[in-house]
């Protein structure tokens, strides 16, 4: 009996060892669960957000032109008609990813259901094509979101992007759109496209490499710092729209107070000062 014991004891300590071995189950990636989702490699699938972090359209001030460009073009997709993938660059902190998701929301409050935002991170762009591959099967239109989209030095995942976007066999399914965010208008630090030119024996063809994945984007949309006034434009509308008690003399003194201390003046640093002031005045942001 002991020595039967004893083998049931290694066989379950074997049968643990491979489980723990074992790949993790698949997320489950049907694309009617939710509006809104996030792209995972480990385990590999679709996440549903039920609640996105979005800020209204309307309140995102200083960026009207973007806004209005960026609308048209998702509005046309969403309707099946042709559109453009989209880069949006420039300053950190100026609206850039708020604007995608308020976009999104926007059209799926005008015509619920009608848009599903999948977001990747940029450490996962070398799973594109296979995420590609599952979302080209889906009846749903979809925008493909990625935050913060730059490359560095021996990162070669950008060229697998490049054949996605236009130059591959396959190319961008119908039914996606693909946009971008970066502080960089190349996607690639200037040191990067410098070494690239002083170490080729073509430098100019090195250059055009490297460059030319932006061209991937036939819309370019650029974001900048703000000036004063459309600082407080952007503080005053966040205190309307949740009600905060507070003298308008007595908002802009303490905004610029605290965009002097922050070294800027932008739709964060605005959104920041706005929790601290709800904060102090004891009222939700709801």
């Amino acid at each position: 009996m002991n020595m039967e014991s004893d083998l049931i004891k290694q066989l379950e300590r074997i049968a643990d060892a491979l489980d723990r071995l074992a790949p993790p189950a698949p997320r489950p990636t049907a694309l009617d669960q939710a509006d809104a989702f996030v792209w995972h490699i480990q385990p590999e699938g679709l996440e549903a957000v039920r609640k996105v972090n979005a800020v209204p359209v309307g309140l995102l001030r200083g960026i009207e032109r973007q806004r209005d460009v960026l609308l048209d073009n998702t509005r046309r997709f969403a309707r099946g008609l042709p559109a453009n993938n989209a880069l949006l660059w420039g300053a950190r902190g100026t609206g850039k990813s708020s604007l995608v998701k308020a976009v999104h929301a926007t059209l799926n409050e005008e015509n619920p259901g009608c848009l599903a935002l999948v977001e990747i991170h940029r450490e996962d762009i070398p799973s594109l094509p296979r995420l590609l591959a599952l979302l080209r099967s889906s009846a749903r239109r979809i925008l493909l979101f990625c935050d913060d989209l730059s490359f560095e030095a021996a990162d070669e995942s950008y060229k697998s992007l490049k054949a996605v976007l236009e130059g591959g066999v396959e190319g961008r399914p119908d039914n996606v759109v693909f946009y971008a965010t970066s502080n960089r208008r190349h996607l690639m630090a200037r040191d990067m496209i410098e070494n690239e030119k002083s170490t080729a024996i073509h430098p100019g063809e090195a250059t055009e490499e490297r460059v030319s994945l932006s061209d991937r984007f036939g819309l370019w949309l650029g974001f900048h710092n703000l000036d004063q006034a459309t600082f407080f434009a952007i503080v005053e509308g966040y205190a309307a729209a949740y009600g905060l008690t507070i003298a308008l003399a007595d908002l802009q003194s303490q905004a610029l107070e605290w965009s002097m201390t922050r070294g800027s003046r932008s739709g964060r640093v605005a959104w920041q000062f706005i929790q601290d002031l709800a904060g102090r005045l004891g009222q939700p942001l709801e």
